[in-house]
């Protein structure tokens, strides 16, 4: 029996490849910094450059499977502020002194694996809308959830980064 070959959106393509964008560009960053400066707090936030870097190669999987709940047209309910805050404050106490190799390799194969995770995604689920909690229940789609989240999430830090170590 002849397997039918699943075709690749051209959306999901792009926002895999956006995603790998952003991680290379945080990667790359980051790999050129000191010890001493992989240890300085990020302005505004308070946790180590290092954690923050480990933070977000941490949360792809979460990120992408938030997405694919959103994609199969049901709620998230459970992310509030709160929640998130709560997890990366034990994220980072956990981590405080995570080294940058293990933190790029990790940074680079939860980047990939959340890009192919995206691949996955047909444009009828990248449609699919359900009320988020974390955005007070407005009903967002699971495209806009990768791209607020999985997608900007390497950007939004390696701005945050850059200006730190720019004072």
């Amino acid at each position: 029996m002849e397997q039918k070959q699943k075709t690749i959106s051209k959306r999901a393509n792009a926002l895999a490849e956006r995603l790998i964008q952003g991680a290379d560009s945080l990667a790359s960053y980051a790999a050129r910094l000191s010890d001493a400066q992989w240890q300085i707090p990020v302005i505004g936030d308070g946790r180590t450059i290092g954690v923050v870097v480990h933070h977000v190669a941490s949360v792809y999987a979460l990120e992408v499977e938030l997405a694919q709940v959103l994609a199969a047209g049901n709620p998230i309910k459970e992310a509030t502020k709160e929640v998130i805050d709560q997890m990366n404050a034990e994220h980072a106490q956990a981590n405080a002194n995570i080294g940058k190799d293990e933190t790029l390799s990790l940074l680079r194969r939860n980047s990939e694996t959340a890009a192919d995770a995206v691949r996955a995604f047909t444009d009828m689920e990248l449609d699919n809308s359900a009320p988020v909690s974390l955005y007070a229940d407005a009903p967002l789609t699971a495209q806009f959830f990768i791209e607020d989240h999985a997608l900007r999430h390497s950007f939004h830090h390696l701005a945050k980064i850059k200006v730190t170590l720019n004072r």
